[in-house]
């Protein structure tokens, strides 16, 4: 694969001891994350300095991100339910479409294999916290197998306190904000998968996932009631894969997401819900050792919001996408173009070259560029917010990206090395500025411009029963319109960290740390640095069970992703699994 990419297997996640998708991703290189609060708060996913709505998340292939604000619902992806996570840094506009403008990020819930197995855990920790999850799955043998999978879990904490001191304006000397007591959370997830093999190289299958998360929420303001939020993720798919002849292979896929928020901050709740049907036909023609790749695709959206100017909304786009992927000996190459129709900002064209050179069976080098676009939202288009107000702009167009990298890469499957920089021009965003009607308040218009630039470097090396590892993105993400680092972006950040294995046991630690950052544009209030120590191990009590726990901020470091809300001081969680390997 030419594209940087990074995949978190199953073994990764078991042995993280992570609850959380996000606390997941932080620790991998050309991530950064911001939270308002704890694990069960809005979460946005940053990928080499990009926003929120330029990362892409897929669950099985399906897109699930929020129509309206644009950014997926990261809180409500019960981790539990992962089987692996590969994440693709840069620009795939060309093979996915929209928003796929910092990278993107796929989910893969669990698949039945083998003999009938059940799964189960459970574990408690600081914060109130509990967790359980227990599951099903399997497939049978012969001709016509038929693989199954269902899984569920539940999980609750307490919480702490995520605005506990008083945040006083500097201007006005006002308290802007005081909500001393817990915030905590409750989140449930089910998940099942069935697949049957009607002949071989026939195959046909389905899935779904519903997720929902309830979390306490402190807004601006002094609250007169305990305001909390509702985020639901549900994802279905049906698909057909089909060996159309030795050289010819045919998918065909019906999905439908749902993301629906609802916000109980005031005395009138608010809802917000989008929904997308996406129908693809893929291609997968070998032609030799080349690879040519046809995707036909059609993807409707329809929103439903109680603010006036975004009730029943919707829109719908289609697609044509071509790839070519070349191997000659040491040379790879790759070549794709995608064309988006939408019935409201018109039609995108994008593509993408690559290149890669293989020197021997332990180094390569490749370099790429490719185009992306981010889609307005329909809160960019028709929203109106209230206060002083910023309005949606109908002739809203898409933002625009240009990206160029390079890559060398290491690996005798021992010790591994790889460095990337990259250069992804983007123009055409999307801000608020004053409405050129001489209306009050605000508007959206395409005129900011940013420049994303970085090495991003990674490491790792097992000697004996020790792994050793690490990562490092130096970047310089700048509103080029000011001249100043993006709001919210660190100027470096990584990990570092090891595991070892003796008999039974599995212990680890790693460090994720992060430089200073703004918390507003124009190099406005500066959020400080942090470094965390997180510590994790297990015992295998026999072939079944095992015994895990983390230890998450260690040293209890306090540090914050947005101004005013605090994060989680130091933490641990321990339980107990069956049946994982």
């Amino acid at each position: 694969m030419l594209a940087d990419h990074i995949v978190i297997t199953a073994e990764e996640i078991r042995e993280s001891g992570q609850t959380s998708l996000a606390d997941l991703l932080q620790t991998k290189r050309s991530i950064e994350i911001k939270r308002n609060g704890g694990p069960g708060t809005d979460t946005e996913v940053y990928i080499r300095g990009g926003n929120g709505k330029q990362t892409l998340l897929l669950i099985d292939g399906v897109r699930s991100v929020s129509s309206t604000s644009g950014t997926a619902m990261w809180s409500a992806v019960p981790l539990s339910q992962i089987e692996r996570v590969e994440i693709v840094m840069g620009p795939l506009s060309s093979l996915y479409g929209a928003d796929a403008v910092g990278g993107v990020i796929q989910v893969f819930t669990k698949k039945g294999h083998g003999a009938p197995q059940l799964t189960f855990s459970a574990g408690a920790g600081s914060d109130g916290e509990q967790a359980y999850s227990a599951g099903i799955s399997g497939s049978t043998e012969g001709d016509h197998r038929v693989r199954y999978s269902l899984n569920a879990s539940h999980e609750k904490a307490d919480g702490f306190s995520v605005r506990p001191a008083r945040v006083v304006n500097p201007s006005t000397g006002s308290v802007t904000s005081y909500d001393p007591d817990k915030d905590g959370y409750t989140k449930r997830s089910l998940n099942g998968q069935v697949s049957w093999e009607l002949a071989q190289g026939h195959e046909i299958g389905a899935m779904f996932l519903n997720s929902y998360n309830r979390a306490d929420i402190d807004n601006s303001g002094i609250p007169v009631f305990k305001p909390y939020m509702v985020n639901e993720v549900d994802v279905y798919s049906a698909y057909s894969r089909n060996r159309l002849s030795d050289n010819w292979i045919s998918l065909f896929q019906v999905s439908r997401s749902y993301t629906r928020q609802q916000s109980f901050s005031s005395a009138t709740p608010g809802v917000n819900n989008s929904k997308q049907d996406n129908f693809s036909w893929q291609n997968d023609i070998s032609i030799g050792k080349d690879l040519l790749q046809v995707l036909l695709e059609r993807r409707e959206e329809s929103v439903f919001n109680t603010a006036q100017a975004l009730q029943n909304r919707s829109r719908n786009n289609n697609s044509i996408a071509f790839a070519y992927q070349a191997n000659r000996g040491n040379h790879q190459g790759s070549a794709s173009v995608r064309y988006d129709d939408s019935s409201v900002y018109g039609s995108k064209v994008t593509g993408g070259l690559g290149y890669g050179y293989r020197f021997d069976q332990n180094w390569r080098v490749n370099g790429s560029v490719a185009t992306s676009f981010r889609a307005p939202t329909y809160n960019d288009l028709y929203y109106a917010y209230s206060g002083n107000p910023t309005y949606g702009n109908p002739d809203a167009k898409p933002e625009k990206g240009k990206n160029a990298e390079i890559g060398v890469h290491y690996d005798n499957g021992r010790t591994h090395f790889s460095a990337v920089y990259y250069r992804n021009a983007l123009t055409d965003m999307l801000a608020a500025e004053p409405c050129a009607n001489g209306a009050p308040g605000q508007c959206t218009y395409n005129v900011d411009r940013a420049l994303l630039t970085g090495v991003s470097l990674e490491a790792g090396s097992r000697f004996g029963s020790y792994r050793l590892f690490g990562s490092l993105d130096i970047q310089d993400p700048r509103d080029e319109t000011t001249d100043t680092l993006i709001a919210r972006r660190a100027k470096y950040h990584g990990t570092v960290g090891f595991s070892h294995t003796a008999g039974a046991i599995k212990s680890g630690a790693d460090i994720v740390f992060s430089g200073y950052r703004y918390d507003q544009s124009e190099h406005k209030d500066r959020l400080g640095g942090y470094a965390l120590l997180n510590l994790h191990a297990s015992y295998d009590l026999n072939d079944d069970w095992q015994l895990f726990g983390r230890w998450n901020n260690a040293l209890d470091k306090k540090y914050e992703f947005a101004r005013g809300y605090q994060t989680q001081g130091s933490n641990v969680f321990v339980g107990i699994r069956y049946g994982f390997k």
